[in-house]
């Protein structure tokens, strides 16, 4: 076991500087918690990689205050949307919008952007002052039992107080230790953090290895009337890399890469109408994977992202189900070590996020295979002297991207959910209760996104979420009596106008978590004396697995 005098303490480390740990960097420092980020390359990924931010994830960034930031650098509302060619000086074939990006929607505040996750990255990076290190490699992980001159078998005898990691610094190789509480892993699919706790995958696995070819070219005459984010060919995918210019081709990897012609590839691909040369500029391999993990940590150790879970990138659903999953983490971290949450508030991570990634996962691999074969089968189905249709059908119906139900409609099954005022929620045993893949109702029962609504011009009820539970309600003062120390609580006076959307009377409430999925409704006022188990206390505290008898301190 490492000695006790590791080289620095801090509540939370993280590893892995990607969308998701950087959005975990910057929710944990709204609540106050010391964070250390490290990143084993030496800077932020050049490559465009992931592209779509979902309506979801911008509801988060919303919160965070950097929506406006990444809408400012992202293509415009048109580029949401996906165009099937055989070679993009060709007309399109067919086309679908991607529902939630293309244009606002009515279920939310706000709207999704295509953008580069190079483009994300930066935006993020700013966004905390968190200490980050790059060039810096996760290479050991071990427990810390007992306290510092505790013997051993002493301090082994209870749980672990906090995990030391052993961490390399690239490419000096110095070695130096950092004692954390808690470890959160967000170091993408071969996640060092992972192997090193011995957990396991399930699902298909490595589907393909793909090619992603970065180059310049002037594609305009071809693509400013008929905007895209993505158009699918039957050369491979070519999507547009920033507003201003750039271009990436993404295909399956050819045999001999290693002395492949890329910029002969690619105007191959382009069409023969397309006279333009290709400038190359970055060439990228790498294993489109598709499986969940076992478990989504063991002891203090919680992964999350593309360590918990490898989802291909068809649909666009990758990134964003990794930022809700540290949406979803952050706060139950905040309250363990801030003291106003029991340690088996951490379990619920689990059991909410895990069959989260199941449905997820398979509505990827769905798209994955609808999406590779289409219009080279259209070629081949074709006889010889017949020319090709003017159009074709798209492998999905025009909802393809229309995956509201995925993105808005999951609902949580835990004990940090409760059914009524005083029951938790029967934990979920790999069922999401998301709505079906393209279909969003809004409902504000436990377990469910809250509903959005405007509560003025330009003020939506998730703008009244932040650090703190949110208690929603038409009659404050029914519920400003129920003392909550120590739980961070903010009520907000709610318009009757929207008292059916809720589902409550003129006195009821809403218990929001502040991931903004309602922990708890009561339809009517509370009822009893304030300060009794049925009380607002008594649902916090089971809620954030706190005895509610027991004093709790911050």
């Amino acid at each position: 076991m490492p000695p006790a005098d590791a080289d620095v303490d801090v509540d939370v480390l993280i590893v892995g500087g990607g969308p998701v740990g950087l959005t975990a960097r910057a929710l944990l420092e709204r609540w106050g918690v010391r964070v250390l980020l490290v990143e084993k390359h030496r800077e932020l990924s050049p490559f465009p990689r992931s592209r779509l931010v979902n309506v979801r994830s911008m509801e988060i960034f919303r919160q965070l205050g950097l929506a406006a930031k990444i809408t400012d650098a992202a293509f415009a509302p048109e580029y949401g949307r996906i165009r099937f060619r055989d070679t993009l000086d060709g007309h399109d074939l067919a086309s679908a919008a991607m529902i939630g990006v293309n244009a606002p929607i009515p279920e939310s505040p706000a709207i999704g952007v295509v953008t580069s996750q190079d483009r994300l990255e930066p935006t993020l990076v700013a966004a905390a002052d968190g200490e980050i290190q790059f060039g810096v490699e996760l290479a050991g992980l071990a427990e810390e039992f007992g306290e510092p001159g505790e013997s051993r078998e002493a301090g082994e005898a209870r749980e672990a107080q906090c995990v030391v990691a052993s961490l390399v610094e690239r490419p000096s190789g110095a070695e130096r230790r950092v004692r954390a509480r808690y470890v959160l892993a967000a170091d993408g699919a071969n996640s060092t953090a992972r192997q090193l706790l011995g957990i396991g995958t399930v699902g298909p696995g490595a589907l393909a290895s793909i090619t992603t070819v970065v180059f310049d070219a002037d594609l305009r005459p071809w693509s400013a009337d008929r905007p895209a984010g993505v158009y699918l060919t039957g050369h491979g995918s070519l999507l547009p890399i920033y507003p201003e210019g750039g271009w990436a081709w993404i295909i399956p990897t050819p045999e001999d890469a290693e002395h492949a012609d890329w910029s002969g590839l690619v105007a191959h691909a382009l069409g023969t109408g397309v006279d333009v040369r290709a400038e190359v500029s970055r060439v990228q391999h790498w294993v489109m994977n598709a499986f969940i993990t076992e478990r989504f940590g063991r002891g203090r150790v919680l992964l999350a992202g593309d360590a918990a879970h490898a989802i291909p990138p068809a649909g666009g659903l990758g990134m964003n189900v990794g930022i809700a999953d540290v949406h979803n983490l952050c706060w139950k971290l905040a309250g363990v070590v801030q003291g106003w949450a029991g340690p088996r508030l951490l379990g619920t991570y689990e059991t909410e996020r895990r069959p989260v990634a199941h449905q997820n996962l398979d509505q990827a691999v769905v798209n994955a295979r609808l999406m590779s074969p289409t219009l080279p089968r259209r070629d081949e189905q074709l006889p010889a002297d017949e020319a090709a249709p003017a159009e074709a059908a798209a492998p999905w119906p025009e909802r393809y991207f229309a995956q509201l139900g995925l993105v808005l409609g999951v609902s949580y099954r835990s004990d940090a959910v409760l059914t009524d005022h005083s029951t938790p929620a029967e934990p979920s045993d790999g069922d999401t209760k998301a709505d079906s893949g393209t279909d969003y109702i809004p409902t504000a029962a436990p377990g469910h996104r809250l509903p959005h609504a405007w509560l003025s011009q330009d003020r939506s009820t998730l703008d009244t979420l932040g650090e703190w539970f949110t208690l929603l309600t038409p009659d404050p003062s029914a519920w400003e009596q129920h003392p909550t120390a120590p739980w961070p609580l903010h009520v907000e006076p709610l318009p009757r106008e929207h008292i059916d959307l809720y589902g409550i009377g003129p006195h009821g409430a809403l218990l929001v978590r502040p991931d903004g999925h309602v922990a708890a409704r009561w339809p009517d006022r509370p009822s009893g004396d304030a300060n009794s188990d049925s009380g607002l206390r008594h649902a916090l505290a089971t809620l954030t697995s706190s005895a509610p008898s027991e004093p709790v301190s911050r």
